[in-house]
């Protein structure tokens, strides 16, 4: 028998198990929730409950029981008991057929009840009658340390020893009836012709490459002499270039100098199909200089000059995107991103949501760093920050990844967002309906994708890639987790290639149908992975 199953017991082995583990002295933690989709969230929670006691029971709700919207829970409690038992850091799962964990405390009694720092000071009846519990029995209630860790190698290797979520889980999603590829294919094809406007600063990301490095003879610093320089669009132009690469008919609103560089970029985005409409600023376009030896990024250099626009070129700005979304009756979607430049402020970013979304089918937004421009973008259909982001955005570092997703999606009124991970993935959000007053626990969905890339070779323009598909995929008719997994594929083609490049429809196609055609593969010949090209360089984080 699989060792996962004999960690699966019933009541009555729970109970003779926890006999057996009191008389031995041993200290029993416990976790309790739904865990529908084990993504990067909950294996955090998870491992810090476990380091915190000898054995770790994790109890889930059963189907019946389980309120998170129509559709729920998207796996059922056989299989989510059969995913949980797969992780070495849980030692026993059960399956609560009750509504509350309540019962099933006073039952079992652990010596440690684990929650997540956003239970600390909740008043939640359900969660006060089970605290209530645990400590009249002399047990305690911990939350979770809300480290944020975003690598962990003692995970790494734990869970490399064991079966390789990444593999399970994309093989899970390739089944989704959204994924399939012929739905895919139809959306691709869905997003030629469609209208977005693209509003944002831009830069010009310069790669001077070295040869190798020496030591200087005045002093121990680095010498590099550079052979060669390469030049790529950044900012909202490679925004502009994917669209345009995807077969969509963008508008990019920006500001641009009027010098030889920004001539040449204005000429090489005009050329791909990208109407440019922009005032002009007296700075030049931001350059980011990236000094490499070989491959290898080894020095970085911002030649940033804030823009220095009054009130009325911020005025006309935000007329030329107002008026660009208006034409032929709406767009089909419009982008607002902050590079973190000066061109956007926090005002100006309110404003551009007010005006764009009227005549915007979709509305999307991203920030580029620590920006207090993310909090301004309200009434989105989607957001796409980093988990370091979002988490610097409220200001909290200590809650579980979905409770400050919620929070942000409360803030804004933005209906989703798709938080990345680097080598770990990402998370696509969703609020569902629910009560008013009910909080994420019951409003929020979340998907997870893994990372698609074994070893990034640049990292650069990732997120760009991501945030443009997945913005198409909503404005073709595409659900989020279409939109999610095609930003993904989209990400992992931009990872693989040195500098910022466009990634067009064409090569997520192939991409995609590669993916698709070793799933296929490896279901007929019953093996449970896929190519391990395909695996990501570190192992899914979780944290609840």
């Amino acid at each position: 028998m699989n060792r996962a199953h004999t960690k699966i017991v019933d009541h009555e082995g729970l109970l003779r198990r926890r006999a057996e583990a009191r008389a031995a002295g041993r200290r029993v933690v416990q976790c309790h929730g739904c865990f529908d989709i084990v993504h990067p969230g909950h294996i955090r929670h998870l491992k810090f409950a476990k380091s915190q006691g000898d054995i770790l029971l994790v109890s889930i709700t059963g189907d019946d029981e389980i309120r998170k919207g129509t559709g729920r829970p998207l796996i059922p409690q056989e299989l989510r008991a059969e995913n949980l038992a797969e992780l070495d850091c849980v030692d026993w799962v059960y399956i609560e057929p009750a509504a509350t964990a309540q019962e099933l405390l006073d039952a079992v009694r652990p010596d440690i009840y684990i929650k997540g720092r956003e239970y600390e000071h909740n008043d939640d009846p359900r969660f006060r009658a089970e605290r209530e519990t645990v400590e009249r029995h002399g047990g305690r209630v911990v939350f979770s340390s809300g480290d944020v860790v975003f690598s962990s190698s003692a995970l790494i290797e734990a869970m490399e020893q064991s079966i390789d979520p990444f593999h399970h889980r994309l093989s899970r999603l390739l089944d989704e009836p959204d994924l399939q590829t012929d739905k895919l294919e139809t959306l691709l094809a869905s997003m030629r012709g469609r209208r977005v406007v693209i509003v944002g600063e831009l830069i010009r990301d310069t790669y001077i490459f070295c040869d190798r490095p020496d030591v200087a003879g005045e002093s121990p610093m680095m010498t590099l002499r550079p052979v060669e320089h390469r030049f790529y669009d950044g900012g909202a132009a490679i925004l502009a270039r994917h669209a345009a690469a995807l077969g969509a008919k963008p508008v990019l609103v920006t500001a641009m100098p009027d010098d030889e560089a920004a001539r040449m970029m204005r000429s090489r985005l005009e050329s791909e199909g990208v109407g440019v409409r922009a005032i002009t600023q007296r700075t030049p376009i931001a350059e980011k200089q990236r000094f490499l030896v070989g491959a290898t990024k080894v020095m970085k250099v911002d030649r940033l000059e804030q823009a220095a626009l009054d009130a009325r070129e911020r005025e006309r700005l935000a007329a030329l995107a107002s008026a660009a979304c208006e034409e032929e009756g709406g767009c089909d979607a419009a982008i607002i991103a902050d590079f973190g430049l000066g061109l956007l402020t926090p005002a100006l970013i309110g404003r551009l949501c007010a005006m764009l979304r009227p005549s915007s089918a979709v509305l999307a937004g991203d920030v580029s760093g620590r920006r207090a421009g993310l909090e301004q973008m309200a009434g989105m259909d989607l957001l796409c920050p980093s988990e370091s982001e979002l988490r610097d955005s409220r200001r909290n570092y200590g809650d579980s990844l979905p409770a400050v997703a919620w929070d942000l999606l409360e803030k804004t009124g933005t209906r989703s967002a798709i938080v990345t991970m680097g080598p770990e993935g990402l998370i696509a959000f969703d609020r569902i309906a629910g009560v008013e007053g009910e909080g994420w626990q019951s409003r929020l969905r979340g998907e997870h994708v893994p990372a698609m890339t074994p070893h990034a070779v640049d990292a650069l323009g990732c997120g760009d890639a991501l945030l443009t598909s997945a913005t198409l995929a909503l404005a073709s008719g595409g659900s989020l987790l279409a939109g999610a997994y095609l930003g993904a594929i989209a990400a992992s083609v931009e990872a693989r290639t040195l500098g910022n490049m466009p990634v067009g429809a064409a090569t997520i196609r192939r991409e995609m149908n590669r993916i698709a055609a070793a799933h296929v593969r490896l279901t007929t010949s019953g093996m449970g992975v896929i190519e391990s090209t395909s695996r990501p360089a570190q192992a899914m984080r979780e944290a609840s």
